[in-house]
């Protein structure tokens, strides 16, 4: 079934949490479109995830935080690896566009 990554269907509100649906999964891989609409992580809330997560911020602009200090703020069209454990969270999403982002989660590696 054909699906169109810039379709919102459903509402986006700040108040709500981010939406996350699953695209498409198989052994060790997961691929996600998450719509995120202003959310941003709790404070003191860190993901430190079992594997690999590839992004790519389709529409709008966000900030992610790492635990190391490093601040990455993205834009739309920009990719960014991220390796398994290294804690990071959401520091603030873009509202007006709503932010659609593209995560691949693997056991993987990319090039240099």
């Amino acid at each position: 079934m054909a699906q169109n990554i810039f379709e919102l269907s459903t509402r986006l509100d700040p108040a709500e949490e981010e939406i996350i649906e699953v695209l498409a999964t198989g052994e060790q891989i997961k691929i996600e479109r998450i719509l995120s609409c202003g959310q941003q992580s709790a404070p003191g809330f860190w993901y430190d995830q079992q594997s690999d997560e590839w992004v790519l911020l389709i529409q709008g602009q966000a900030q992610l935080g790492f635990a190391d200090g490093e601040i990455c703020t993205l834009r739309s069209g920009d990719t960014l690896f991220i390796p398994a454990h290294r804690k990071h969270r959401v520091e603030w999403t873009s509202s007006h566009p709503p932010c659609i982002w593209l995560a691949v989660h693997s056991k993987m590696r990319v090039p240099e």
